[in-house]
């Protein structure tokens, strides 16, 4: 039985309140340096833009690099309100929070947090990433949420995309090659 914290959807292990209109959330992980990868900046700004034109919302660990990006992105959108970016920190300060982040969760938790970020999200994408981005992953399909991957962005997405991270499941993670597929594989999966 998934964990889906007692709600009912159609995506498996999805959080959607059966009859209710919250709008699905998408976890978003990658890696907090993109200063030498303005193309990875450029497409987590666009796939940020695309989330919330899908009509979700954004969560990450509201730090930089992919985090400051996805959510400057999801802003640009003209459906974008307030509330629409939501930012799961480590630290126990709000102003750790990247600029673009609405809706600040001061954790204390350390890279714990982690946990917290991959249970947010209705579906997972995760861009290039290092271990952290790895262990979101990680939580993320163990506790099965639906987990994608930005295949051309290098790191942990690019070494896992389309494969099952263990026996448990028989599903792989999601290949996504670019922002269009992504959107594509978010409409299917959160049934948009």
């Amino acid at each position: 039985m998934p964990d889906n914290g007692g709600f009912m959807g159609t995506a498996h292990g999805v959080g959607f309140v059966s009859g209710a209109t919250r709008r699905p959330t998408v976890a978003v992980f990658g890696s907090s340096d993109l200063a030498e990868h303005p193309e990875i900046e450029r497409l987590c700004e666009e796939l940020g833009r695309t989330i919330v034109d899908l009509g979700c919302r954004v969560a990450c660990g509201g730090l930089g690099g992919v985090m400051t990006a996805v959510c400057r992105g999801a802003r640009t959108s003209p459906k974008y309100t307030e509330g629409d970016t939501i930012g799961i920190l480590p630290q126990a300060e709000f102003d750790a929070a990247n600029e673009y982040v609405d809706v600040v969760i001061p954790t204390a938790l350390g890279l714990f947090r982690n946990m917290l970020v991959a249970r947010s999200g209705d579906a997972c994408i995760a861009v290039k990433g290092g271990a952290g981005t790895l262990s979101e992953i990680a939580f993320a399909w163990q506790i099965q949420k639906p987990v994608a991957v930005m295949s051309t962005t290098g790191g942990w997405s690019e070494e896992l995309a389309g494969t099952p991270l263990d026996h448990r499941y028989p599903t792989e993670v999601a290949d996504l090659p670019d922002v269009e597929t992504a959107a594509s594989w978010l409409t299917e999966t959160l049934g948009l």
